[in-house]
């Protein structure tokens, strides 16, 4: 077992170096100028080029890549332009709030994309197959920032249930968080009942059911347990899409995460810290990833020795 993760996780070496290069090179590429920026429109040349010299924009591409990359091992993902702080001290300080948005959102979509889809499936054909069906339709369609500002006008606005921004309270994350958990358990369910009717026709359940187990026992025992391999794949690159797909949703909701974080760097130009917000929510997609790898083969045993 221990091998096996660990063979996973070499494998994303590479797959990380890439990232970090990508990351690096959209922004060195990118129009606009962060020393202007800076120093604004009339700043003489010397001021311009000592500017320059302190964070390293003089260098060629090579150079500061590697500088970039060295610095990204040692855990320091560079200093802010404008704010003059250290980039990983203003994500750690809105980390968790993104964390938080995103894992309860997967939650949500645990909780309800599992029951709904094993109940479309054993109910093939049926009333509650096709409400099922049609709510995952639904949900689908809907894109997440639509379906967060919805909930912001109908529970927040008119309701007054929830603070229309962020707060500061437990209570500012449970919208978004549905915004994001609805969505992606449509799509979930929609894998489940895939899964769970290709399942119900293997053997093994057909001789579980003549042995006279109890239909629950069957499902939930033997049926469910083999459905979760495909259903796994799509939860990790869900789980990595939930964390970074929050940024919309930040903005609706006023919420200081990273997101938002990212966006304002963005607008202002601050390219290390927008370098360090998208190393980080990439990183969480790779780690989501790994997490599933290591799933499959809790699963599913002749994944570990295979």
């Amino acid at each position: 077992m221990l091998k096996y993760i660990v063979k996973r996780i070499l494998l994303m070496i590479p797959v990380l170096i890439i990232m970090t290069l990508i990351v690096f090179s959209i922004f060195y590429f990118a129009p606009g100028d962060p020393v202007s920026r800076i120093a604004g429109p009339n700043v003489t040349q010397e001021v311009y080029e000592s500017i320059q010299r302190k964070y390293g924009l003089d260098q060629p591409f090579i150079v500061q890549y590697l500088r970039f990359a060295k610095s990204v091992v040692k855990g320091d993902l560079g200093i802010s332009i404008l704010q003059d702080r250290p980039v990983i001290e203003m994500i750690k300080e809105r980390l968790p709030v993104t964390l938080q948005i995103g894992l309860l959102g997967f939650l949500i979509t645990f909780v309800i994309a599992i029951p709904a889809g094993v109940i479309a499936a054993v109910k093939k054909n049926t009333t509650l197959d096709y409400m099922c069906m049609s709510g995952t339709l639904l949900g689908i369609a809907i894109p997440t920032f639509w379906l967060g500002m919805l909930l912001l006008y109908v529970f927040a606005y008119k309701l007054r249930w929830f603070p229309i921004s962020g707060d500061g309270t437990v209570k500012q994350l449970i919208l978004p968080s549905f915004a994001i958990g609805l969505t992606n358990a449509a799509i979930t369910a929609r894998m489940v009942r895939s899964s769970m009717l290709e399942v119900l026709k293997q053997d093994y359940v057909r001789t579980a059911r003549s042995k006279g187990l109890f239909e629950k026992k069957v499902i939930y025992g033997h049926a469910l347990k083999n459905a979760l391999i495909p259903i796994i794949t799509l939860m990790g690159l869900r789980l990595g899409w939930i964390l970074g797909g929050s940024v919309a949703l930040e903005i609706i909701f006023s919420i200081p995460g990273i997101g938002r974080l990212m966006v304002d760097s963005i607008l202002s130009r601050d390219f290390p810290v927008v370098q360090g917000a998208m190393l980080v929510l990439t990183s969480s997609i790779i780690l989501a990833n790994i997490l599933a790898d290591i799933l499959y083969a809790v699963v599913d045993p002749r994944i570990r020795y295979s």
